[in-house]
């Protein structure tokens, strides 16, 4: 099977990574970048947007082409090629809206009666300033488009608030989503669906802030960790049961069907399971973390998911829990800094861990950052403790100027088991 993989971050990484090590697979990446060339053939579009891609996919023509990243499903990428033939995954434009409007996502989980938190949508600078002084604090705001995981922020009083309001009113614009901040544990529940039906994934947890104890604004994600204790049985039961299968039968009964990854960010309180955010695709990092823990039966899975037909197909995972530590540029999120040397990489994978790229380029010297969002260290264990330990003992073997990670991935699971 040739399978074409679009995008050029550490999900895309992990995803060519994982089919690489299936029988029978060939795996190309457009963009893709030096890590994921260690996998698979890399060739860069022709020109931007989807176009570009399509013009690789006639070169290549592929057996299935998977989307990565949110970007091009929200540009309509599988309109297009479903449009000349292609067999791709990722939901259509339409349904790409879950993700690429926070309203939109909002009025389906009211429309589906799925659970999440209490809310306003304030079309103007002027209604978002007189809105927050309705809320107790702290509260959530959220831009209405797409953020690269940066359009959330926390507000603890007042002041933060009509900081936050400025910010994103003059970055992403006037429409944005303020709401109650929702207590308890988060999780990352992600399904791959026909359009119809679907097959859970493990849970996973990302850690979005830069800095330990979840401070520090929030990031496209600092680190994952996989493990099958985070949600217990009765809870992926709820889950299933009052977010997923709703949202996938709304979409479907709007003439919107949702064939892909649906990635539902939740929030475990005392009132049960509530709905942060549902994204389009995997997460990034949850991805590295996710697919360093399944060891078989991927590429058959996403081929059926495109083809709309899962029934009876399974995935094989292993038993222990993965974790996955992100080491980020100097200066990120705000402003971060490329073109420094990176070393240590192989002496890391050599420990055992797998280094998922993100953000890296290949410069005069040799490699060298490229991104916010460096390089992702995974590893798995027998249990959670090992796992950890595994992961930062390939994170001690890489260095790079300025260098950032969390020191505190997983932690939350040793606390809790």
């Amino acid at each position: 099977m040739k399978i074409l993989v679009i995008g050029g971050g550490g999900r895309e990484h992990a995803i060519a990574w994982r089919l690489a090590r299936e029988p029978g697979v060939t795996v190309w990446a457009s963009p893709g970048n030096p890590g994921i060339a260690r996998s698979a053939t890399c060739l860069a579009p022709p020109r931007p947007g989807v176009d570009g891609y399509l013009q690789v996919a006639e070169s290549v023509q592929p057996d299935l082409t998977v989307v990565g990243p949110e970007a091009p499903l929200v540009a309509g990428i599988t309109d297009a090629f479903q449009g000349r033939g292609f067999r791709v995954l990722g939901p259509e434009r339409k349904a790409a809206q879950l993700e690429a409007s926070k309203i939109f996502a909002k009025q389906v989980m009211a429309e589906a009666a799925i659970p999440t938190a209490a809310y306003r949508v304030t079309q103007t600078f002027d209604q978002a300033m007189e809105c927050i002084r309705e809320f107790s604090y702290p509260l959530v705001l959220k831009a209405d488009g797409l953020a690269a995981g940066k359009g959330v922020v926390i507000a603890h009083d007042q002041p933060e608030a009509e900081r936050a309001v400025r910010a994103l009113h003059s970055a992403l614009g006037p429409r944005i989503v303020i709401e109650e901040f929702l207590h308890g544990e988060e999780a990352s529940f992600i399904v791959l669906s026909d359009g119809a039906k679907v097959i859970p994934l493990e849970a996973s947890q990302d850690h979005k802030t830069i800095r330990e104890n979840d401070e520090g604004p929030n990031t496209g994600g600092m680190g994952a960790y996989c493990d099958g204790r985070i949600l217990t049985p009765a809870q992926t039961a709820e889950i299933l049961d009052r977010v997923i299968h709703p949202a996938i039968h709304y979409m479907s009964a709007r003439g919107t069907p949702f064939t892909g990854f649906l990635y539902a960010g939740l929030m475990v309180t005392p009132q049960g399971v509530k709905v942060l955010e549902f994204n389009v695709r995997l997460g990034d990092p949850e991805t590295q973390s996710l697919l360093h823990r399944i060891q078989g039966g991927f590429a058959n899975a996403l081929y059926a998911a495109a083809s709309g037909n899962l029934a009876g197909v399974d995935l094989d995972w292993k038993t222990g829990p993965s974790v996955c530590v992100v080491l980020a540029s100097a200066g990120y999120p705000e402003q971060p800094r490329i073109g420094d040397p990176i070393s240590g990489i192989q002496e890391a994978e050599d420990s055992g861990a797998v280094v998922f790229h993100a953000g890296t380029r290949l410069g005069p010297a040799g490699l060298e950052t490229s991104g916010g969002r460096v390089l992702g260290v995974t590893a798995s264990g027998g249990d959670l403790r090992q796992a950890i330990d595994n992961a930062y003992r390939g994170v001690s073997a890489i260095h790079f100027e300025g260098m950032q990670f969390r020191k505190d991935i997983g932690r939350k699971g040793l606390k809790r088991w």
